[in-house]
């Protein structure tokens, strides 16, 4: 099935690479003191700044086409439908799975995701995404936090440790979700999906 159009591939793509970009430098700035660093320090900064720029301008192409083309279908949620659903999901990523069971929600040309999917990236991208960006603008020009204190430390100290928790919980997505596209058979099939736009089906 041709599930995946070329604009979906190409913002995918550039998502990946500039979000890996994020993630080292994120790390370096955390973790940067005198004797060590991944990246020098002014060299991470400028590379993240540039890259979350750049980030917040293709995350725009996936709200706008999610909009306007048919692909937003796949992110509309209806709750009591998919909460069962749900734990039918995790049941078989945590047991069915290696059991050799066949997933209990295969892809079609109506669904793309299943449903612990759908709700992870409706989070994503509506939740966590939208958290990072305004954040990280806040921190690129600190004199847009009016809030000066709250819960007795600093608007920008408060603004920063949100902004590194939206970090870690998207790279948290990113990393179980490398790891799950290593799961459908044949072996890096979601891999070549994203290259060539055609799902194949599990063997």
């Amino acid at each position: 099935m041709y599930l995946y159009p070329i604009w979906i591939r190409i913002w995918h793509i550039i998502n990946a690479l500039l979000f890996l970009i994020l993630i080292i430098t994120g790390l370096s700035m955390q973790y940067s003191n005198p004797d060590f660093t991944i990246i020098r320090f002014d060299v991470a900064v400028s590379s993240h700044n540039i890259s979350g720029i750049l980030l917040f301008f293709n995350y725009g192409i996936i709200i706008i086409g999610n909009l306007f083309t048919p692909n937003g279908k796949f992110y509309r949620l209806k709750w009591k439908k998919t909460k069962g659903q749900i734990a039918d999901q995790f049941r078989y990523y945590t047991y069915g799975i290696f059991k050799g069971e066949k997933t209990p929600f295969p892809v079609t040309e109506k669904r793309k995701f299943n449903p612990l999917q759908k709700i992870t990236y409706i989070m994503v991208i509506y939740l966590f995404m939208p958290l990072i960006f305004i954040t990280g603008w806040a921190l690129l020009f600190p004199e847009l936090i009016f809030i000066k204190r709250i819960f007795g430390t600093s608007g920008i100290h408060f603004t920063d440790l949100v902004h590194i928790i939206s970090g870690f919980f998207l790279s948290l997505f990113m990393v179980i979700h490398i790891y799950l596209c290593t799961i459908p058979k044949p072996p890096g099939s979601s891999f070549k999906a994203m290259l060539t736009g055609w799902h194949q089906h599990e063997e």
